[in-house]
């Protein structure tokens, strides 16, 4: 992942890392084929149909906010959140609930990066980056009007200022599920991907309400995948990731979908099916897309689900969705939306038919998605727009 540099605004981005690159480069800093690529210019219409039963799709504009990266909604609230990567999360009212731009750390991949709520609702969740650029993910109890309590959760050193990953979610289970890319520097540089005695380059799971008398800020679920595994990190849920930026699921199956971003040559979508014991292996930094990478070899490697040329047609950077789950848009129906960073498309595709996915629409620094109350669905734009998917 990389950060792109406007000439007269400084905007944190989601797209790939050269391995021209020097290590402290951002991974959102755009390798030299990228740098004359431009993002296209935002549209609230999608293109035309492209089959009898594909139908069009609008992108609504319904909020500006500063940098937006993550949204989440909350159990009775029909407000949404929102976090900017300068550091606050903010409501669709325009209520500052969180502030940390005064902690935070501006460049790059770095800042605030992730947000889910629990459950319950009375408790919030943010990953994000502090001066020194290390990741920490912090709970603060929450009412609807006010945060308070703050604690640590998680945190996590990182060797450089790239692959932060940052994505929260809840999953069907209850557990809160955690995304650290591999560390930054180009190529896995120390091997994170595929060592399990880091917590870099994984999708963790953990219960982070835990009793306080008992010392410790989370508890590891005993069907953890490497609970007992000497020498692993036993809060990986799956491993062998560059960048998982976003990673989402299905809310109808509890399916996962994970995109991560790539390093030189492909970006892709990986997916682990409802009912998964965990511990998959996603290949990075043996694999790069569904091709070796280096040379690497190994065993046992989960395939993704999509890959696409990174470079070719201004593509950069690869942004997870989510399947369709919403009553407004029935062509729609259970269709996974993924969209580009820098290229700006947004697509979809059946499930089960991800290979004939068609462009249904462009959203300019498209950064994340995000799902409502209702499973429909919003689309975020970096350079400060927050878009309702509706029916043309």
């Amino acid at each position: 992942m990389r950060l792109v540099v406007a000439v007269l605004l400084v905007v944190a981005t989601v797209t790939a890392c050269s391995s021209e690159a020097p290590p402290s480069a951002g991974p959102l800093t755009p390798r030299a084929e990228a740098t004359t690529t431009t993002a296209p210019a935002p549209t609230t219409a999608a293109p035309a149909a492209t089959s009898a039963e594909r139908g069009e799709l609008r992108f609504r504009k319904i909020g500006e906010f500063e940098q937006p990266v993550a949204f989440a909604v909350r159990e009775g609230d029909d407000r949404m959140y929102v976090a900017e990567q300068t550091g606050r999360l903010r409501t669709s009212d325009g209520k500052t609930v969180i502030d940390l731009s005064g902690e935070v750390s501006g460049g790059n991949e770095q800042g605030l990066l992730g947000v889910a709520f629990h459950p319950s609702g009375r408790w919030v969740y943010l990953d994000w980056t502090d001066a020194q650029g290390h990741t920490h993910v912090t709970e603060w109890a929450y009412d609807g009007s006010k945060a308070t309590g703050r604690r640590d959760v998680l945190t996590q050193d990182q060797p450089f200022a790239n692959h932060n990953g940052g994505q929260l979610a809840f999953g069907p289970d209850g557990y809160l599920y955690i995304a650290l890319g591999d560390g930054g520097g180009a190529g896995d540089p120390e091997g994170n991907g595929q060592d399990l005695g880091t917590l870099l380059g994984k999708i963790l799971r953990i219960d982070p309400r835990v009793d306080s008398r008992g010392g410790r800020p989370y508890t590891v679920p005993e069907d953890n995948p490497f609970v007992g595994k000497e020498g692993a990190k036993t809060e990986i849920w799956a491993y062998g990731l560059r960048n998982p930026w976003r990673f989402t699921f299905d809310r109808d199956t509890g399916d996962l979908w994970i995109g991560d971003v790539g390093q030189n040559a492909w970006e892709e979508v990986d997916y682990q099916p409802a009912g998964s014991e965990g511990g998959e292996n996603y290949g990075w930094n043996l694999r790069e897309g569904d091709k070796p990478f280096r040379g690497g070899k190994g065993r046992e490697l989960v395939d993704p689900v999509i890959v696409y040329p990174l470079g070719q047609d201004g593509n950069c950077s690869v942004i997870a969705g989510y399947v369709y789950r919403g009553e407004k848009i029935p062509w729609l129906q259970g269709q996974f939306l993924y969209g580009d960073f820098c290229a700006g498309w947004i697509k979809a595709g059946t499930v089960d038919e991800l290979e004939k996915a068609a462009e249904v629409g462009k959203v300019e620094q498209l950064s994340s998605f995000g799902q409502g109350h209702d499973g429909e669905l919003y689309a975020l734009s970096l350079r400060g727009p927050l878009y309702r998917i509706e029916p043309a």
